[in-house]
């Protein structure tokens, strides 16, 4: 492009000076050699234009003809290089399609055309092929002489991790990811594979200096540092709770700040300063994070904070988490809980009754059995609730892989992901645990609210008896009797018996204690409900008998 306006702008000023020339005639006279030359000014200067054009076409010729042997040169070295590019496309394309036998094919043409020490890529492309053709040590080899070539030595340490990930050799596989990052702090999956490494070792500080290494770019790459480096603070911290409570209090304090929401960071600082005497900065920080999300541990926490509190001091403080959060699961099970351990069980079955109408799960029975067998020790009502527990949602839980902790863990016991544990519900049962009889169906425990309708389930009927068919009984012939008298009367009984009517079916056998006559087959007969579940009315010494009976 700027050639050509190079162009346009001399063809402008030739023309401006011939019209400059042409306005002003004049004689252009030249004595040489005896002779007199002479000539207008327009004549001279296009003669000397036309000399000069002539000089440069010449010149333009001899440079040709001088050269042309280094241009056929170089033009049949760039068809054969670009042919060998277009190989190496192929190829590559091949190799990610899954095509081996092309692959190779295409490796070897582009190693011909092009020379492995200007086109790096071949090699990849020959590791590729080598490991599609199932060569494992082939391509381990391509993969290490390529750790001698500064532009593909971290192509070589990917494919050695690769293929030691693949091989289980994890040792191997995180120091090639310790000499990647090395190079290239910035390369995700070596800062992943060092960082688990370090963590698995429990080499807490090793990782944060790694973590502080790396400069995320975008928004989602920062964000996820900052969550890994609250993380790792809050397991550094669990770990020196007990020998240094001051330099967890400051791990603790700076993950709290990079995750304001972070449970377990926010409960092992509270912690820390508990054990520092500082009551009320810990219970600061407990309730902030309850006011976003209530947890069973940050109850546990704030109301455990003094040792030495009596129950009534532990219930006026679950009392006071209640008021930050109310109309919540958690807030009426901690007050729940603190009531039944200050024995006021009047307001710990109110507050049970509350979390099971806001959020009915396992827990919720569990304690509704313990305020019962405390306040009333009726082992029934006790039952009922268990039983119900069986069957209830189950609580959430610390799960990470598929396996459910107690407690928070930095890393995964499956995997050693670090930060994996999510607060969640885990997966539910498959099938009930327990099997009793279907038409046991206790009166509910638990008050609906006012004005609320009562959900009743529909009545199941029984289930139709089992019944058992006897085979028929020969009955005892008569001892006095002569067998032989009696055998023509027997064969004359049978036939008219034959002859008249069926031969009678036998008698059902009564299973379970059900009645099965004629009325039985068309309205099963329903057992009675217990007032009380799991005490049997016909017992009149008041055992009491297991809801759970196996017949």
């Amino acid at each position: 492009m700027f050639r050509i306006l190079f162009y346009l702008v001399v063809v402008f000023l030739l023309g401006l000076g011939f019209a400059w020339l042409a306005e002003r005639p004049g004689d252009l006279v030249v004595t040489f050699a005896g002779y007199r030359y002479e000539v207008s000014l327009m004549v001279a200067a296009v003669a000397i234009v036309a000399i000069v054009a002539a000089v440069m076409i010449l010149w333009w010729l001899i440079r040709s003809i001088w050269t042309s042997p280094y241009a056929v040169a170089r033009y049949f070295r760039v068809r054969r290089r670009d042919r060998g590019y277009q190989a190496l496309s192929t190829g590559m394309i091949a190799a990610g399609a899954g095509d081996g036998g092309l692959a190779r094919r295409m490796s070897q043409q582009a190693a011909k055309l092009i020379s492995s020490d200007q086109e790096p890529l071949i090699h990849l492309l020959d590791a590729q092929a080598a490991l599609l053709d199932g060569d494992r040590q082939a391509a381990r080899d391509k993969f290490t002489a390529m750790l001698d070539d500064p532009e593909m030595r971290l192509l070589g340490l990917r494919g050695l991790y690769l293929e030691a990930e693949r091989m289980g050799e994890r040792e191997v596989a995180r120091h090639y990811a310790e000499r990647a990052v090395e190079d290239a702090p910035q390369l995700d999956w070596a800062v992943n594979a060092t960082l688990d490494g370090k963590t698995a070792e429990g080499d807490w500080d090793g990782a944060l200096a790694l973590l502080g290494s790396r400069k995320p770019s975008g928004k989602d790459a920062r964000e996820s540092v900052t969550d890994r480096r609250a993380v790792l603070l809050t397991a550094k911290a669990l770990e020196v709770l007990d020998a240094d409570p001051q330099a967890a209090r400051t791990a603790a304090m700076e993950a709290h700040k990079l995750r304001p929401d972070f449970v377990p960071a926010a409960v092992t600082a509270a912690r820390a300063l508990f054990r520092q005497n500082e009551l009320r900065k810990g219970s600061k920080v407990l309730e902030t994070v309850w006011n976003k999300e209530p947890h069973p541990e940050i109850a546990e926490a704030y109301i455990h904070a003094r040792p030495g509190d009596s129950t009534q001091d532990r219930l006026a403080r679950a009392k006071k988490l209640q008021s930050l959060k109310r109309n919540n699961v958690e807030s009426a099970l901690i007050v729940g809980r603190a009531a039944l351990d200050a024995g006021e069980f009047k307001l710990a079955r109110e507050s049970c009754e509350a979390a099971a109408r806001l959020g009915p799960r396992e827990s919720v029975y569990l304690l509704m059995a313990d305020i019962e067998e405390a306040e009333t020790g009726d082992q029934g009502r006790v039952r009922q609730w268990l039983a119900k527990a069986l069957r209830a949602p189950r609580d959430p839980a610390w799960v990470a892989d598929g396996y459910v902790a107690d407690r928070w863990a930095p890393i995964s016991p499956v995997t050693g992901k670090l930060d994996a544990f999510e607060w969640r519900m885990p997966m539910e049962r498959l099938a009930q645990v327990v099997e009793g009889d279907e038409d046991f169906s206790p009166a509910p425990a638990i008050a609906a609210p006012e004005g609320a309708e009562e959900a009743r389930e529909p009545e199941e009927t029984a289930p139709d008896p089992v019944v058992i068919e006897a085979e028929p009984v020969e009955a005892e012939k008569p001892k006095d009797a002569n067998p032989k008298d009696a055998e023509p009367e027997e064969k004359a009984a049978d036939a008219e018996a034959r002859s008249q009517k069926p031969a009678p079916q036998p008698k059902p056998v009564p299973v379970n204690g059900l009645k099965t006559d004629a009325s039985s087959k068309d309205e099963p007969v329903k057992p009675p409900l217990p007032d009380d579940p799991g005490v049997d009315p016909d017992d009149k010494n008041g055992s009491t008998q297991s809801p759970f009976r196996l017949f």
